[in-house]
């Protein structure tokens, strides 16, 4: 019983430091513990004297609050990659100035570009005011046609329609297969071209739609049209949209030219491609354009 007696009153000494600040109302309890009142005594005096030392064990509580406010602080930095995302170009290519910041970065992340940058003209992606629905039936209309025999059957196209101005959906949509097929337009690409102007007559796609999506959303809305793939679009987005970031994985110029810049025993698969040509981004468009261009000076495609 001594021993827990002895036991309770040290054990009591922790319990005092607080009830001495609200005031001494346990004198029996001070009054049991003959000796540890003195420590009691030392706790308290310096409890009241360092009231202004006490930011001694302050620090430590700002340390905590200081861990609280990295945590603030950790959104600042993830605002730093949105303050990058500007990088990840949404300027279009005809942009004054947006060619030179597409070649510093090439240059500065793949220098086996460089050689090529050295050696072939600038690119020059000319500004086209044709709205999408235009582009987009100029697309159909030349799809595995020589570049020849295109122009002259899209001539006699848009001078059914009367001009490139009207080249509408209700246009379009007026036509039928007999009459197109009298331009040198076949029946499949007819279906082609109704579907289109379905598509924008249902409310699917629209001319001001198509030029406020972003790349994924181009690609998922326009392959809904027969006769459009995702190589179609990957086109249409670079000549017509000028968008800065696009990769043509399916497009053999592109994929022959990664293979012989990267000295690659086989043709890279889309996978391989996008690996090997990340470190082209936000500016993959660009990088294609040189991959065209190597082939075409090795006779492997014609001239864009």
């Amino acid at each position: 019983m001594g021993k827990r007696s002895a036991i309770h009153s040290q054990s009591n000494p922790k319990l005092p430091p607080e009830e001495p600040t609200p005031q001494p109302e346990n004198p029996s309890s001070s009054s049991k513990i003959p000796t540890p009142p003195r420590k009691i005594r030392k706790l308290s005096s310096k409890n009241n004297n360092s009231q202004q030392p006490e930011p001694e064990p302050q620090p430590q509580v700002p340390n905590s609050e200081d861990s609280s406010i990295t945590k603030p602080s950790d959104p600042t930095p993830s605002e730093a990659p949105n303050t990058l995302l500007p990088i990840t170009s949404v300027n279009p290519l005809t942009l004054d100035g947006e060619i030179d910041l597409a070649l510093n970065h090439l240059r500065s992340s793949d220098p086996l570009l460089t050689s090529l940058i050295d050696s072939y003209r600038r690119p020059s992606f000319e500004s086209d005011p044709s709205p999408p629905f235009l582009s987009l039936t100029k697309s159909i209309l030349y799809q595995q046609l020589a570049p020849n025999a295109a122009k002259a059957i899209y001539k006699r196209f848009v001078s059914l329609c009367g001009s490139e101005s009207e080249v509408v959906p209700d246009t379009v949509l007026a036509l039928d297969a007999a009459e197109l097929r009298k331009l040198g337009i076949s029946g499949r690409k007819a279906t082609y071209l109704h579907d289109l102007a379905n598509k924008y007559k249902d409310g699917v796609l629209s001319d001001s739609s198509i030029l406020e999506m972003d790349d994924e959303s181009l690609v998922t809305k326009l392959t809904l049209v027969k006769g459009i793939g995702v190589w179609s679009v990957h086109m249409f987005m670079i000549f017509s949209l000028h968008k800065p970031d696009v990769l043509p994985v399916g497009d053999l110029g592109v994929r022959k030219g990664v293979q012989r810049l990267y000295g690659l025993k086989e043709l890279p698969l889309p996978l391989q491609m996008e690996e090997i040509c990340e470190k082209w981004k936000p500016y993959r468009s660009v990088g294609s354009w040189y991959m065209w261009r190597l082939m075409e000076a090795k006779g492997v495609v014609d001239s864009a």
